[in-house]
């Protein structure tokens, strides 16, 4: 445990309950001794603070190209790696028993806030069981699976291995759940190209009520000029009319502190991290409604320095504490990759069995 750091007094707050100048107080005591710890644990983390200066961001990318390690190598409990194709080099993220439960519960917190409820609900993965199948894969797919199926109870898979709808296994469930509040979750090309349009196709649908949550990626979309509006629209043609949609916002190096999307389409910034768009060149922060790199801030790791991180993502800040959702802190839009930047994204990016 880092010390002079509670998680029970972070864990206690409501992931949206504290206005932007009360998260910043907050945020700057546990940063600082958040930099203390990895500075003391990860001799690379610490060359880089004495090159850069205090709370440097950590480029997402240096995760390919380093083994940045705060924990002993006998408490690392799994390594997880970032979604890309086999040609790509994966970033390499080290969890302890302590990050990974935690990275679990702050997850539960976050998701449970829109699911209006922390108890499990009856969940629909749109992917295929095969996917997880193997307990020593810990990709960011699977990781993603892996960690929202934890929120849910009679998990049911809507695809086959190869990557075919299982009509059947979605109708039984939609059957099965009919008078309940249901979960679906999947990673956003996926739900379209494999569940959704195939549905279309064969103009079945069924009625599901409560919360789809996707993410991981547009560019696929992007290219088949499908907006979010028109993904929305479609999910609820065949999925259930009255589904609220929630685009999320992560990622493999900061797993647990993800940033939903509200009614009003905003992605909101939690308690337990938060997110800040720099200029590219300065490093400088910009105001509401300008944009540039998002820098993403995670109180919740420990076992690898990955609380402070410059991604490769434009996006701006739509505004802070004023969302008519009600939710406080910042809220904010991404816009997808920096122009240059690889392509990455967990949904855009996996083999076909």
């Amino acid at each position: 445990m880092t010390e002079g750091l509670d998680y029970g007094e972070l864990f206690a707050l409501e992931p949206f309950s504290l206005v932007q100048q009360e998260k910043d107080e907050l945020f700057g005591r546990w940063l600082a001794g958040l930099q203390a710890h990895h500075e003391q644990a990860c001799p690379s983390y610490a060359r880089l603070v004495a090159a850069m200066g205090d709370n440097p961001a950590v480029p997402v990318r240096l995760f390919k190209e380093r083994d940045l390690r705060s924990a002993g190598e006998n408490d690392v409990v799994k390594t997880m790696t970032s979604s890309g194709t086999t040609s790509q080099v994966k970033s390499r993220i080290y969890l302890d028993r302590d990050t990974s439960a935690r990275q679990s519960k702050a997850l539960t917190r976050i998701v449970g806030d829109f699911l209006g409820t922390s108890k499990r609900v009856p969940m629909l993965v749109i992917d295929a069981q095969g996917t997880v199948r193997d307990r020593n894969m810990f990709s960011a797919r699977t990781a993603g699976i892996r960690g929202f199926s934890m929120l849910g109870r009679d998990v049911t898979y809507a695809l086959h291995d190869d990557m075919t709808p299982d009509f059947e296994a979605v109708s039984s469930f939609a059957e099965k759940h009919a008078d309940e509040s249901v979960m679906l979750f999947g990673f956003t090309f996926m739900v379209w190209a494999h569940l959704v349009q195939p549905m279309q196709e064969r103009e079945l649908s069924v009625d599901l009520n409560g919360l789809l949550v996707h993410g991981g990626g547009w560019k696929k979309l992007a290219d088949s000029a499908v907006t979010s509006d028109e993904f929305k629209q479609g999910c609820r043609s065949v999925l259930g009319a009255g589904l609220q949609i929630s685009d999320y916002y992560g990622m493999v190096e900061q797993t647990g502190s993800i940033n939903m999307e509200c009614e009003c389409g905003h992605l909101h910034a939690s308690v337990f991290g938060d997110v800040e768009v720099v200029d590219p060149l300065s490093m400088k922060p910009l105001g509401v409604g300008r944009r540039g790199l998002v820098k993403s801030v995670s109180l919740l790791p420990t076992s690898y320095p990955g609380h402070i991180l410059l991604t490769e993502d434009e996006g701006e800040v739509l505004g802070i504490d004023d969302c008519p959702c009600g939710r406080l802190g910042k809220y904010f839009k991404v816009h997808g990759r920096q122009k240059g930047a690889e392509i990455r994204g967990c949904s855009d990016t996996y083999e076909r069995r």
